[in-house]
């Protein structure tokens, strides 16, 4: 019986499918684990922590090339290194002001954006005009969400999807994951003047510094590491549908973790924007659907 239990766990731990809901949600724990540690960091703070955990341990892992590298190279990683840190800064300063399921949800329009821009068809800007009713659901809310963490969101959006934009070209001239390791670098020196700045500097405390690494592993390390072979054995379409339900798994791992709850038509706005997401994967090309399913998994 012990047997039959550890071929099972060891046929579902290898599913493509199963681990790549595990990546899911360990993105979002990492995210309701960062606001958490806002009582004893700033927001600012924390992203540079993950930016920091994950430069060091995929560049330790990696060991990307240097060496050799044309201007081109380098500005593309920097550009993508650059959007990728503005775009946890800004989802990071979001979080602190709105929920974090409200927060993932307003992010995903970006990658929505970008996959109804890339499929050139009609039919999707009926998908459009279901995620801009779930916006226009909580404008309509008792009880305003804050609008900078609004706003802060939206950027992170916006951020987002030059992240995938940018994803493409960085691939194709970094091997591997030598452009994800360096874009991290990039981006942990990008904002190290911004947070010393601003006086944000971790204090010498082992629970902000372990906890801000287990941010960096569980948002973005661990999520790298499993995607990277889950994309070459799913279908772009399979795997896009499964990205979309970030923003309900947002949910309830803040739910869990932080005790944050949605009302009714915060929950009605989520759905509409996930279906929408859903919808624009399955009517889209296979051939424009690659490039950018595949590049919608740091995101939060």
């Amino acid at each position: 019986m012990k047997q039959w239990w550890r071929e099972t766990l060891a046929r579902l731990l290898g599913a493509p499918i199963v681990m790549l809901l595990i990546s899911i949600a360990t993105v979002q724990i990492g995210s309701s684990i960062a606001k958490d540690l806002y009582s004893a960091a700033a927001p600012l703070t924390v992203a540079w922590l993950r930016l920091g955990a994950a430069a060091v341990i995929l560049g330790l892992v990696t060991r990307p090339r240097l060496t050799g590298r044309t201007a081109a190279d380098w500005g593309w990683v920097t550009a993508y290194g650059a959007c990728m840190a503005a775009m946890n800064v800004t989802f990071y300063l979001a979080i602190e002001r709105i929920p974090v399921g409200m927060a993932v949800t307003l992010e995903f329009l970006g990658p929505l954006g970008v996959s109804v821009a890339l499929s050139r068809r009609l039919r999707d800007l009926a998908w459009v005009g279901l995620a801009a009713v779930g916006v226009a659901l909580l404008g309509f809310a008792p009880g305003d969400l804050d609008p900078v963490g609004v706003l802060g969101a939206l950027a992170a959006g916006a951020l987002w999807a030059g992240y995938i934009l940018l994803a493409g070209p960085t691939g194709r001239r970094w091997a591997g994951v030598d452009g994800v390791a360096v874009a991290f670098w990039i981006g942990f020196l990008g904002v190290t003047p911004l947070m010393l700045a601003a006086g944000a500097f971790p204090a010498p405390s082992l629970h902000v510094w372990l906890v801000g690494a287990a941010v960096g592993l569980f948002s973005s390390v661990v999520p790298y590491g499993i995607e990277m072979g889950v994309m070459r054995r799913i279908e772009p379409r399979i795997f896009g549908i499964l990205m979309s339900l970030e923003p309900a798994v947002a949910a309830l791992a803040a739910l869990l973790l932080l005790g944050e709850t949605l009302r009714p038509v915060e929950i009605l706005a989520m759905a509409c924007v996930v279906a929408a997401s859903i919808g624009v994967v399955r009517t889209a090309r296979k051939t424009t659907a690659t490039g950018t399913e595949l590049a919608a998994d740091e995101g939060a």
